[in-house]
């Protein structure tokens, strides 16, 4: 599945990187721990979070993530918004909850990474 695939199920609104769009997604993160996405992450994953502060950019650029979405409506901050740009991190925001947007994801056939293997499964 694609960003902009991914844009549309999650019915989500590009904050940044819209040239990005057709960057593929293949497995999910989801948590608003930073440490815990450390551990069970993998490049090019999606991630999804409710934290809002400038670590999650951080985060997202020492593990490769392809793109970040913020649940329940909540915005990157400015300071964000520029450090993603910098770092070319795709950001984007949905009304949903994080439990119905990996739902969704998951129906869609997207992965999560399970600690037990270090790799792309579903589960």
């Amino acid at each position: 599945m694609n960003l902009a695939e991914l844009t549309k199920l999650l019915e989500a609104k590009v904050c940044y990187g819209e040239h990005k769009l057709d960057s593929q997604i293949s497995f999910v993160c989801a948590g608003d721990l930073m440490s815990d996405i450390l551990v069970f992450s993998q490049p090019h994953a999606l991630l999804l979070t409710g934290l809002v502060n400038v670590q999650v950019i951080r985060t997202a650029e020492m593990l490769d993530i392809a793109a970040v979405v913020f649940i329940k409506g909540k915005k990157p901050t400015e300071e964000m918004l520029n450090l993603a740009k910098t770092k070319g991190i795709p950001l984007l925001t949905t009304q949903k909850t994080l439990y119905l947007s990996c739902g969704l994801l998951y129906e869609a056939g997207l992965k999560n990474v399970t600690l037990s293997t270090g790799k792309a499964e579903i589960r």
